[in-house]
């Protein structure tokens, strides 16, 4: 089969044959119709080669939807053919937090070398992926899978983000969105759908601002020196009560800081690296500050649901298997209006 795989340090992924993968004992084989292109994966590749963490050659994508071609062997609750999400943030299923289905907090995972597909196991750029276990497979249930497979992840970290951020999101409340590319213009659907604070996005570009408006942003302001005054004034001084910095780099979090109410939630989803300090008189009183990581298992089921429902949905651009190289230079220009999404078959 075909796969895109990132196989030599510093290099563009390439496009390449690969054996067929068989399901084993447990093991659930999907047929990819759909994955995902994600700026974390160009973080991945940017690392040098005494901090990477993974075996190379490495097949890419971590947002994966497909339908079941074969079963291994002990499973059940599935049949060939059914069209599925798969659930990324893979655990050992059995400690503390996978109970609660927080498979993204798993305790065990890196004892047991357990990795996500396309983040230290086989990914979804390919033809065929392989799923360790179907408790990790969410039915699409009607959705379109291009429309779908940003949800594993541009959809349910935003959304896991922000549903904790709720208690503080009452009516007159601030919400900050920091970049509003593939997670950031699904995080503004969703405040829009699930609170009734006011969304104010930030982004380094018009075309970035002009998505945020259209997706549903009350107020846009260019993410630059003055960003954190504008924000001030757009809240009378007071500051946002919840800030999702989408970035994670140096001038994004610090704007993060800067316009945080006092008790307001700080939540640094962007892997660009920057630190956030946290002290007394550092921030205003009682600011918390968390950097979540994925969702959970439920989480996911309510993200689809809200798919459904039509209160979100992902910008897409498609590219064929054979054009994901360049699916990624154009994300790593800044040429990608949401999120690009992969055909494995055409």
């Amino acid at each position: 089969m075909k796969a895109l795989q990132y196989r030599t340090i510093g290099a563009p992924p390439e496009v390449v044959t690969v054996p067929d993968p068989e399901p084993g004992p447990g093991q659930v084989l999907l047929k990819v119709t759909a994955a995902g292109v994600c700026h974390s994966d160009i973080a991945v590749m940017s690392w040098p080669a005494e901090a990477f963490p993974y075996p190379l050659p490495l097949t890419l994508g971590h947002e994966g939807v497909g339908t079941v071609a074969a079963l291994g062997a002990g499973v059940s609750g599935l049949a060939e053919g059914e069209h599925v999400a798969v659930y990324g943030p893979w655990g050992c299923g059995t400690c503390a937090k996978c109970a609660e289905g927080k498979e993204n907090y798993c305790l065990r995972a890196d004892a047991l070398g357990i990795r996500p597909p396309g983040l230290g196991a086989p990914g979804a750029m390919a033809e065929y992926l392989l799923v360790d276990d179907p408790r990790h497979l969410v039915p699409l249930d009607g959705l379109d899978p291009v429309a779908a497979v940003p949800l594993t992840d541009a959809g349910l970290t935003p959304y896991h983000a922000i549903k904790r951020a709720l208690p503080r999101l009452v009516p007159g409340s601030t919400a900050v969105v920091i970049g509003t590319g593939g997670l950031g213009h699904v995080a503004i659907q969703l405040l829009r759908a699930l609170s009734p604070a006011r969304v104010v996005a930030l982004d380094v570009s018009e075309d970035k601002l002009r998505l945020a408006r259209e997706v549903g942003a009350h107020e846009t302001v260019l993410s630059d020196a003055g960003a954190a005054a504008t924000v001030r004034e757009l809240t009378g001084g007071a500051g946002a009560e919840a800030v999702f910095d989408f970035v994670g780099a140096e001038p994004t979090v610090a704007t993060a800081g800067a316009v945080a109410a006092v008790e307001g939630e700080i939540s640094l989803v962007g892997i660009g690296g920057a630190a956030l300090p946290v002290g007394f008189g550092v921030l205003p009183f009682e600011v918390s500050v968390s950097s979540p990581y994925w969702g959970s298992r439920g989480e996911l089921a309510e993200v689809l649901a809200l798919a459904r429902s039509g209160a979100v949905s992902v910008h897409t651009q498609t590219f064929t298997l054979d054009e994901a190289p360049l699916a990624y230079e154009r994300l790593h220009e800044g040429r990608i209006d949401g999120r690009a999404v992969i055909l494995p078959h055409g």
